[in-house]
This record gives structure tokens, sequence and C-alpha cells, in this order.
């Protein structure tokens, strides 16, 4: 028996499977490319051939496009992002108080005391270290991104680079290259910047304690990761599944909550990979906040509904009340 967790993102869609023990027995990574709807049928898809409906016993969702997601494959909660990375994280290590997180298109920092989140934030004005930035830089450079992190361990003396915006740091990596500096120290200073970054504006005025987690798909990049650890002049570690951290929390989330109210759950099951999913929205003239509803349809028809901030369609129409949260 397995909880599934579904994490939709703007970059990428991740799916796992954990067993009973929290042991992830499955994992998928899939381009949202602009449309989750299509991610979570693919993922579905992958997953049905494995696996059958009867051996799943909990759903959760999270990330972005969570409520899309929640309505689409009928899920038993649905979680913000800090909520969901800070479980996973707390069950992988109890000892755990700082989280950082660095996504494709967003970055977060969570404190953590004695396994309760006390503290959080996320980027809000630059997505200069995010996971698209670092793909868009090393596409200019003609670097596979796999390899990105490790040209930044063979600098031998970084360049200083402007990290304070995503604009200023590619202009200041092009001057540099004019200049005539070699590659491998261009892309370790741009990591170095790019921690810089993180720390004063997404960890500004936190104080971070060890044990120290770095997750998200940019943990994969061994020249941030440095950067991290000689910065913060602490041991960085890196989980086994840095990469769909959201996605476990949001399963381990939805088994606890039914097991909690001894429910069953609300998955329609991988045939619903076979269904046509489009969303439409509306204004809502019921009253004077006039809120942007969007209905999702499957096969023409509705199934739910998110945005209305009376519950007016959420509450009596959408046969999925997941915990909104």
């Amino acid at each position: 028996m397995y909880a599934l967790g579904v994490d939709v993102g703007s970059v990428s869609t991740n799916m796992v499977l954990v067993d009973t023990n929290g042991t992830v027995v499955e994992k998928s990574y899939i381009r949202t490319m602009g449309r989750p709807m299509e991610a979570v049928r693919n993922g579905l898809t992958l997953l049905g051939e494995k696996y059958d409906d009867r051996q799943i016993q909990a759903v959760g969702t999270t990330g972005s496009g969570r409520m899309i997601a929640s309505i689409q494959v009928g899920a038993d909660i649905v979680k913000n992002e800090i909520t969901a990375h800070a479980i996973a994280a707390i069950n992988m290590d109890a000892d755990v108080k700082t989280i950082l997180e660095i996504g494709g298109q967003d970055s977060k920092i969570i404190l953590i005391r004695d396994s309760v989140v006390t503290d959080f934030a996320m980027n809000t004005v630059c997505a200069a270290g995010t996971g698209s930035f670092l793909d868009r830089q090393a596409e200019r450079l003609g670097i596979p991104i796999e390899e990105f992190g490790d040209y930044a361990l063979k600098a031998t003396v970084p360049v200083r680079i402007a990290g304070r915006c995503a604009v200023f740091a590619e202009s200041d990596m092009i001057h540099k290259q004019q200049l005539g500096y070699n590659t491998c120290d261009i892309i370790g200073g741009l990591c170095d910047a790019l921690v810089r970054n993180y720390l004063s504006n997404v960890a500004k005025g936190k104080e971070l304690l060890p044990k120290v987690i770095f997750q998200g798909g940019v943990a994969a990049n061994k020249g941030i990761h440095k950067a991290f650890e000689n910065t913060l002049d602490l041991p960085v570690t890196i989980p086994a599944h840095y990469d769909v951290m959201g996605a476990i929390g949001a399963a381990i989330l939805a088994r606890e909550k039914l097991s909690r109210e001894k429910m069953k759950t609300n998955f329609k099951g991988f045939a619903v990979s076979k269904a046509e999913f489009i969303s439409r929205s509306f204004i809502c003239n019921g009253c004077s906040n006039q809120c942007e509803v969007v209905s999702v349809l499957e096969n023409q028809k509705a199934v739910g509904f998110f945005g209305d901030r009376c519950g007016k369609y959420t509450e009596t129409i959408n046969p999925f009340p997941a915990v909104h949260q």
C-alpha cells in the first residue's frame, strides 16, 4: 500500500509513491511546460503501468498547481510548499533546523525548531539562482546543466560577479568573458554570487543553525552546494531525494490525515489519465469581491472549482473537499 504525492511546479511536476515505512519506492520528474494538467496525466500514465488503484491508500498535492492537481486526481489533502517541504525534511532527519530550498522558478528558506516550522521566506523580486536562470546560463555558455557544477569546482580564482539581480548577473558574466576570464572561474564566481544573493535577500535577518538541509532541483548543482558550505561555514546536507521533497511531504501528510480520520481515499484511479481535462475561469458577480473563479472540466463536465473567497463554488460543488492550507 502506497501514498501518492504530487508536486506541480512551474518547471517540473514530480510524483512519488511512499510505502508505509516512509520509503520512496517510485518517483518521476516531468517537465510542466506550462501545461500542468497534461503533466499530471503523463505522470499517472507512467505509474498506472506498474501499479493498480487498490495500492493507493492516500493522495496529497502541493506546489503552485496543487489546486488543479487535487481536483484532477482526487486528492485527500492539499498543502502549500512550505508545509510539504518541512514535513519531508523532518521525517528524513528530526534534527533539521534550517532548510534551503531552490527550485525552478523560486527559492525559499524554512526555519525549524523542535520539529516545528517557526519562520520562512520566499524570493519575491528576483529569480537569480533558481533552476531556470542556471539553465539559461548553461545554455548560453554551451555547457550541459548537469556539468555546470563540475566547472565551478574547477575554479581556481572565482571571479567576482554582481549577483543582486538576474539581469545584472548575466550582463556581468558577459563582461567578464569579454575580459578574457576562463569559464571555470566565471561559473565559480556566479555560484558564489547567487548564494550571496539568496542569503542577503531570502535569508536576510534569519538565524541559520545546523543541521542545514539543501533541497530542490538546484541542490544537484555541486557549485552552489560548495558555495553554501563555504559562505555559511557549516556542513550542508543534500537528501537522497532532494528533487522531490515537496511530493514526499504531500504523500506523508495525506497518509497521516486518512489514518487519523479513518477515511478512505478520494483517489480517482489511474484511469483518469485517459480523461480530457481543461480549465476555464470566470468572474463571480455575487458580491463586490468579484473573485476570479477557476473551473476544472473533466470530459466537458465541471468537476471542481477554486478561487472563490466565500466558498460559494468550492464548498458546494467541488466533489473533492480536500483540506486547503
